[in-house]
């Protein structure tokens, strides 16, 4: 049974709309399309706030560029109603698919009306509900039967075409093949070329009829009488061709049919038959699929394992050198493919493995599993950059018992080998990405035990960026299954809020007046409770929101509340428990209101249900929230997680993953230091893996991943690891370790130019307890980023808020928005740690940042030194400042004098001089700009290259400690020292701020006296004279030369500082 998808839209209600009628109101009806459906709403009569309630539904085709995946939406007023005379436009909408949910997930959401031109006046929202869903299409009833053919059509059927030969009756296929004689050896040249004659003809032939037995309309051209039939030897090619086919659909005992085989051909027979049957597979090829490009390629013919190394190439430019890659990033790796499918005809029971050798590597694939044939269906990729490159790829199928005795790498004795193939590398074809795959052909085995068996297999020359390439076996990842490259995806996560109001008909265990009572609710790990509520009537009231972070699907734990009674002393009893599936709450994207409702609690004790009481709350899940998994600073989605909200990206960014140099020895294996690398990049919710490069501390990656981009200022995180899964085939216990930490690179995307590609080196530092800081090798990385919005739209990204509008219409306190993170990180780790190969733990924990709010000494000494830095140009203009009234530089006073007095009689310039005068240092630094280099971590902004031995391992010490006591002591010491001097300029702050309060608080009465008839002298003289003559002469006063001065603080600061404070208050 099939399915159809539709989208809903669930039109609800407007709000706000404007008057249209001449009489205050308006009669609104909706207008919607979608893939060219359009329908149409009732009209709600003379409404401002109309509410329709209507579902709409409208069938979802495939992607057209005519037609487009736009939902547009009108709203007008009916004529109809009214004394109006024309339908009066309310406003529009226009809505991308790629916004719209699943069922289940939809949520009621209020879109503001848009304008038609730019002097429509529109105002008022309207709101949707809009999700698709799949429904399930009837299975059809039985097919007529087809009426038979006419008698004239019989003598039709002997001009049949080789391809409709092979469709004859089965009575036909299964015609006993001895009784048809063998060809003669000189017949088998003619047998080659009898197919190709027929595959120039074929695309001239009419489509095959359809499954009603329908004819097409067209006739097909007359036969010449000389090629009605086809000649002996084509027949017997067919009948051979008819006979593998069945017996690679349906063999019932494969020895058996050995003794079937109608020809016992020599060797050299073989291949030439082998080599008509691949033309007459072109041919069909050739004649179904015209308009696809094969670039007459069918796979190279085997050569003889004795002497000849010559093969059959259809076409000479598959020897180019030169291939189309999509991969322009990275440096391209050449690999030879070579993928073995399946064999027939073997003569062994057992489970034949398959050796293949090439430029001294020798490898052996799984053991065949055995159905009607023995199947493989594994590819291989060797590496053809090394320069010992083989031009020999020997392919041998050999015994599965004596195989698996010899070992991996061991050779095989003779009366093991069941046959084998042999293929000149530098006769093999190049296969460009966007051409189709390379079909795997029937070659007959040679030599050994299957004289008459056939091996399936494709070989061909490739690049990383071939679609077998991520699932093949790989020489630099030593067959490794966890080395492959994957991409992963972060787990939908949402904040759930649960609203605990009150709670009724509680009865405590123990009588009293007054009793406590709280609320523990729990999902999952995440545990929370309410604050105490004294209650004297069995009634308690919370009114207090807890948030929990919850992933999709919401199946694994229901949320679980309590009702915890408070006893003395710290005894808490348990009087009743709730609990509801996270499937059956409500979600919502805005801060509207959620219907609240009731839960019966039931005794936890008791196994028959027994009333405890009930709770009265609320619960939704808030999809308008960004659920925080990374630091704010390195953020690299801002995204909410409803899917409605979601604006249309404005760009891709493109990262190669190139390799890395020269990296440190992470591991000793059998007294060798060795680094298996892998790298792991990680913006928004997807994740990518690289493969995993065995022994190796140059290893070349040159892999190329793409990401969406909703916001320039996020951050693309890079990491590399150290692996020990290679060793798991081993069965070692090493292979549980922790995967090393390498290094890491950030690159924020906003320092990205358009189009521009940046390849650089990154060092890759790593800052432990052990060593410190150490470079433990560079990363090279090609990076580019492409918009694909227009300009405007994407320079009016940085005008709009970085975080949804929940953030800040009902924002998340800065301890709770940590805990949540914390919670969300373990999730996130929990979910990828799942995977096939995992994504551990630790990994998800070093590229988010898990551990960045712990409390370390550097990081308190280097954020303020980042403060100093940032302070520093109001410093130099200080400095500045003082050298020019100290007469430095008379020059420069003297200039400084005719700006005071032009900004003075013209107050309207300065702020245009300001304006100018920062375009000016802004287009200065221009000069300066970084060009092609991107920023990396900077250890000297991070005081991390002189670092003190005791405070590195006090950062990365856990909590609770558990370092020595003398360890705790003394650094317990050292932070009271740091926080005597916190503790003084704290104290200096406040006596400052204090005495500004203190000039009219008239705690000094002389002093608040004296200042406050300052201010009436000041007043009053201001108002005698000219504003600018005051300022003139401040300025001219204040620039002053030095002869002019006194050296002792001037009289306004020696009155501020006799101000009196509170400090002399304090204990």
């Amino acid at each position: 049974m099939g399915t159809v998808r539709k989208l809903i839209v669930e039109v609800v209600d407007a709000r706000n709309l404007p008057p249209k009628d001449g009489h205050g109101t308006c009669s609104p009806y909706v207008i919607l399309d979608f893939y060219g459906q359009r329908k149409k709403t009732r009209t709600v009569i003379r409404d401002l706030n109309p509410a329709w309630n209507e579902t709409l539904e409208f069938n979802v085709g495939k992607p057209s560029d005519v037609l487009g995946d736009m939902l547009e939406l009108e709203m007008y007023h009916d004529r109809k109603v009214g004394p109006t005379t024309r339908n009066h436009f309310l406003g529009r909408l226009k809505l991308s698919s790629r916004q719209f949910v699943r069922k289940g997930e939809e949520a009621l959401i209020y879109y503001p009306l848009e304008k038609k031109t730019l002097f429509s006046w529109i105002q008022g929202e309207i709101g949707l509900k809009i999700y698709f869903a799949d429904e399930v299409i009837p299975p059809p009833g039985p097919p007529a039967l087809p009426t038979p053919p006419p008698e004239e059509a019989k003598p039709e059927q002997t001009s049949q075409t080789p391809a409709a030969a092979e469709e004859a009756s089965p009575e036909a296929a299964a015609a006993p093949p001895s009784d048809s004689p063998p060809p003669p050896p000189e017949a088998t040249e003619p047998v080659c070329e009898k197919p190709d004659a027929a595959s120039e003809t074929n695309p001239e032939q009419p489509k095959e009829p359809a499954s009603g037995g329908e004819k097409p309309a067209t006739e097909q051209p007359p036969v010449p009488p000389a090629e009605a039939a086809p000649p002996p030897e084509t027949a017997s090619v067919s009948s051979d061709v008819a006979d593998h086919e069945k017996q690679d659909v349906a063999p019932d005992h494969l020895p058996a049919q050995e003794g079937t085989d109608p020809v016992d051909l020599s060797p050299q027979q073989t291949v030439q038959l082998d080599n008509g049957l691949d033309h007459m597979m072109a041919s069909v090829a050739s004649g179904s699929m015209a308009e696809v490009k094969i670039n007459n390629i069918n796979g190279p013919q085997p050569i003889s394992r004795v002497s000849s190394v010559s093969s059959f190439l259809s076409d000479a430019s598959d020897r180019s050198t030169i291939e189309r890659s999509s991969f322009d990033l990275v440096e391209k790796m050449h690999y030879l493919f070579v993928r073995v499918v399946k064999a027939r005809s073997l003569p062994t029971m057992g489970r034949p493995v398959v050796k293949i050798v090439v430029s001294g590597c020798h490898i052996i694939s799984k053991p065949a599993r055995k159905t009607t044939l023995f199947e493989w269906d594994q590819t291989f990729a060797f590496s053809r950059d090394a320069p010992d490159c083989s031009s020999i790829l020997e392919i041998s199928v050999w015994d599965p018992i004596h195989a698996m005795s010899g070992g991996g790498s061991a050779d095989v004795a003779g009366h093991n080998f069941l046959g084998g193939i042999c293929f000149d590398v530098s006769e093999i074809p190049l296969r460009d990405p966007p051409d189709s795959p390379l079909a795997p052909q029937w070659y007959r085995l040679e030599g050994g035990g299957a004289h008459k068996g056939d091996l399936m297999l494709a070989t061909w020359v490739g690049t990383q960026a071939d679609e077998s390439f991520p699932e093949a076996w790989k020489t630099d990842t030593a067959g490794n299954p966890n080395s492959k490259s994957k991409v992963y995806q972060s787990p939908k996560l949402w904040y759930l809020r649960s609203t605990i109001i009150e709670a009724q008909d509680i009865f405590p265990l123990m009588s009293s007046k007054e009793s406590s009572f709280q609320v523990k609710v729990q999902l999952g790990f995440q545990v929370q409770k309410t604050k105490s509520s004294v209650s004297s009537n069995g009634s308690p009231s919370w009114n207090e929101d807890l948030v929990f972070v919850a992933a999709e699907p919401f199946t694994e734990h229901p949320l679980m509340f309590s009702l915890i009674e408070n006893r003395q002393p710290k005894e808490q009893v348990m009087l009743g428990v709730a609990s509801i599936p996270l499937a059956s709450i409500e979600r919502r994207v805005d801060d509207r209101n959620v219907v609240s409702r009731w839960l019966t609690l039931e005794d936890p004790k008791e196994a028959k249900r027994a009333y405890k009481g009930r709770v009265h709350l609320k619960l939704c899940f808030d999809g308008g929230y960004h659920v925080m998994d990374e630091a704010a600073h390195v953020c690299s989605d801002y995204r909410p997680t409803a899917r409605q909200l979601w604006k249309p990206p404005i760009g891709t960014v493109e990262l190669g993953v190139i390799g890395c140099r020269n990296l440190l020895p992470m591991k000793t294996i059998k007294g060798k230091g060795s680094t298996d690398a892998y790298a792991v990049a990680k913006y928004g919710s997807k994740w990518v893996r690289t493969r995993t490069i065995s022994d190796s501390l140059d290893p070349k990656w040159n892999e190329q991943y793409t990401w969406r981009v909703y916001d320039p200022s996020t951050v693309l995180t890079i990491g590399v690891f150290d692996s020990w899964e290679v060793l798991e085939s081993d069965g070692s216990k090493e292979s549980m370790r922790p995967d090393f930490r390498i290094g890491k690179v950030r690159i924020r995307i906003s320092t990205l130019g358009t189009g521009k590609v940046y390849r650089n080196t990154f060092p890759l530092f790593l800052l432990s307890n052990n060593s410190g800081l150490k470079k433990m090798g560079e990363i090279e990385l090609a990076v580019r980023f492409a918009r694909a919005t227009p300009t405007l739209d994407f320079l009016h990204v940085y005008s709009q808020p970085l975080l949804p509008m929940m953030h800040h219409t009902k924002p998340l306190g800065m301890v709770q928005q940590e805990v949540l993170r914390t919670t969300a990180v373990k999730m996130v780790a929990a979910h990828l740690s799942r995977s096939e190969p995992p994504l551990r733990r630790e990994v998800v924990t070093y590229m988010l940042d898990a551990d960045s709010h712990a409390f370390s000494m550097r990081k308190v000494r280097a954020n303020w030194f980042r403060i100093i830095n940032v302070i520093a140009g109001v410093t130099d203009v200080v400095k500045w400042l003082d050298d020019t009234r100290s007469w430095k530089n008379p020059t420069a006073t003297i200039l400084v004098h005719a700006l005071l007095v032009m900004l003075v009689w013209f107050p309207d310039l300065i702020v245009p001089t300001f304006a100018f005068y920062v375009f000016v240092v802004g287009a200065w630094n221009y000069r300066v700009r970084p060009r092609d280099s991107l920023p990396h971590f900077d250890p000297k902004l991070s005081l991390a290259e002189s670092i003190d031995r005791d405070e590195v391992d006090e950062e990365f010490d856990a909590m609770p400690c558990a370092r020595a006591n003398e360890v705790v002591r003394a650094r317990y010491d050292k932070l009271r020292m740091l926080g005597a001097r916190v503790q003084t300029v704290l104290g200096d702050f406040a006596t400052q701020g204090e005495r500004l309060q203190a000039l009219v608080a008239w705690r000094d009465p002389r002093a608040t006296g004296i200042f406050i008839g300052l201010c009436f002298g000041v007043s009053f003289i201001l108002c005698l004279v000219p504003s600018k003559m005051i300022a003139m002469a401040f300025g001219f006063y204040y620039l002053r030369h030095p002869i002019f001065r006194d050296r002792m603080p001037s009289p306004a600061l020696n009155f501020f500082r006799r101000l009196p404070s509170l400090s002399d208050r304090m204990l």
